[in-house]
Parts: C-alpha cells; sequence; structure tokens
C-alpha cells in the first residue's frame, strides 16, 4: 500500500486521519509499511468498517512488535493473553487522560483498538498531540521541564507498588521530536521538586495537554479500528452514553523512552526530623531507597 492507493483524510489540525481502502483483515507488508508512515505523520488512525476477528486482530498487531495483555485488568467476556477487553458495564470506561501502561519502564509502543460494540451517541474519544503540547509551552517551560524527571505508579489498577520514573520530556525515537511525557492518570510527583512546588506543575503540565487545540475526537461506528502511537498521544473516553460499549485492544510493547536532556537536579528528599507533612515524601522516599537497594 501507498498512500497515493487508499483514501486519507484528515480529522483535525493537530493530529489524526481516516484511512480507507486496506483490508487490514488480511494485509500485505507493503500495506503495513504503509500504515506505520501514517501513523508517524498523523499519529492516530481509524479505518471504519474492518470488523476483524480476534485472530486477524492479533495477527495484526504482531507485525508492529511483541503483544501483551494488560498486566492488571482482567478481560470479562474473551479469554485471550495477548488480547485487552473493556466492556462498560463492568466499569470499562478511560474517562481519565493518559497514555498506556506508563508505570514501567517499557512502557506500551503503540495500541490497536477493535470498537466491537459502540452507543448509537455518546463514548467518542479524544486524542491529544504530546509534541505540539511541548511546542506552544513558552521557552522558560521547555527549559524547566527539559531537567526535570516524573514517577508514574499503577495505583488506578490498585497497584501503587508498580511505579518507575520517566523524563517529563521525552525524543520520539522515529522523528527525533520532544514531548511531554506526563499524564493525569499515572503521573504521581517531580522528582526533583518538594510535594507542593510538583502538585502546582503537574497539575498545569496535565491540564495543558487537554487543551482542545491540540486533540482531535472521533464518533466510533462498529467494526472500526483506531490504531495510536502511545509515545506521542494521550487519550480520553467520554462517558456520556447508555447501553453497551465493547473495546478490544492489543498492545505493543517495548518502548524505551529516552530523555530530550540529562536531569539537571538530585531527586528532591526532604531533610529534617518526620512531621504529618512527611506522609508527602513517602512514595518518593520508599521508591529512591528501594532502587538503591537493588
Amino acid at each position: 500500500m501507498s498512500t497515493t492507493q487508499c483514501q486519507v483524510t484528515r480529522l483535525a489540525g493537530a493530529l489524526g486521519a481516516e484511512v480507507r481502502g486496506i483490508d487490514l483483515g488480511n494485509p500485505t507488508l507493503p500495506d503495513i509499511d504503509g500504515v506505520k508512515a501514517l501513523l508517524v505523520e498523523h499519529h492516530v488512525l481509524f479505518f471504519p468498517d474492518q470488523r476483524l476477528d480476534v485472530d486477524q486482530h492479533v495477527a495484526l498487531g504482531r507485525h508492529f512488535g511483541e503483544l501483551e495483555g494488560h498486566p492488571h485488568l482482567k478481560n470479562p467476556i474473551t479469554e485471550h493473553p495477548e488480547l485487552f477487553e473493556l466492556v462498560a458495564s463492568g466499569g470499562g470506561v478511560a474517562d481519565e487522560w493518559h497514555t498506556d501502561i506508563t508505570f514501567r519502564p517499557d512502557p506500551a509502543l503503540m495500541s490497536i483498538l477493535h470498537m466491537v460494540k459502540c452507543p448509537d451517541v455518546g463514548g467518542d474519544t479524544l486524542w491529544t498531540n504530546l509534541h505540539v503540547a511541548y511546542d506552544e509551552l513558552s521557552p522558560p517551560m521547555q527549559d524547566l521541564c527539559e531537567g526535570l524527571t516524573a514517577l508514574h505508579d499503577a495505583l488506578p489498577h490498585n497497584r501503587p507498588d508498580q511505579m518507575t520514573i520517566h523524563p517529563v520530556v521525552r525524543v520520539h525515537p522515529e522523528t527525533g521530536r520532544k514531548l511531554l511525557y506526563v499524564n493525569e492518570h499515572f503521573t504521581r510527583r517531580i522528582v526533583e521538586m518538594n510535594a507542593s512546588e510538583s502538585e502546582m506543575l503537574l497539575s498545569y503540565l496535565t491540564h495543558w495537554v487537554q487543551n482542545p487545540r491540540f486533540t482531535v475526537r472521533y464518533r466510533w461506528t462498529e467494526g472500526t479500528i483506531g490504531m495510536w502511537d502511545n509515545r506521542c498521544t494521550q487519550h480520553f473516553v467520554l462517558n456520556d452514553f447508555e447501553g453497551e460499549r465493547i473495546v478490544q485492544r492489543v498492545t505493543v510493547m517495548g518502548d524505551e523512552p529516552i530523555a530530550a536532556a540529562a536531569p539537571r537536579w538530585q531527586p528532591w528528599i526532604r531533610e529534617g526530623r518526620l512531621s504529618a507533612t512527611s506522609r508527602h515524601d513517602r512514595q518518593l522516599f520508599n521508591y529512591l531507597k528501594n532502587q538503591r537497594e537493588d
């Protein structure tokens, strides 16, 4: 497949395109190469009227890398080790902005979602372009963020013990572009700042990336395949619908976040005696202690 052999329609100024004229259930190697090129250009792609079965969906994902089911959440209907399933009636509505699985040192590289069942109205998903979010920060804010790292954990999955540190500004490995890499769902703390400073900066950055100018909103139809680059996007599901909504996703793992610059400061360690407010630093302190012991 070349970009001239299929119909590609841009959906927003910041990111997103709808692609027709390719059969993802039986793709050729040129098809896969074409999709990869489009994904680098548009960051999130939508392929209507595909209706893949589970085996086709998994086979499609394997063209892009190693697949892994969700590390914490169980599928409510379909049993498959490489497939993750979300059912709205079982609480499967991801209505906080996030990049998938950033609580791991090797987070998700990309995701491929099949909209199996969706309501007639509502349940749209939004994505935001983290490159543009970084580019539109002021130079002083860019400079500050490039010298920082952040602690991420799996608290939303009731696993706050699973943590890692990533750069606040990372570089996309294929394009070299810088992007913001913090999200409201999994990011807990700026490592080099005290708790109140961290809260202030993280609140600003996680709301900044939600600016509508950086986003695309997609209205689903059943049988559509959506795929996105987890390295440079976040997404959010609108919980505004009635009825059932079932999605199946394969997740390509193996990302290795590379910092735009080395941290310019040491991790912030509270000095002096313990007090009631020491609890705000306990998680970071324990993580750093465990890292030194390992």
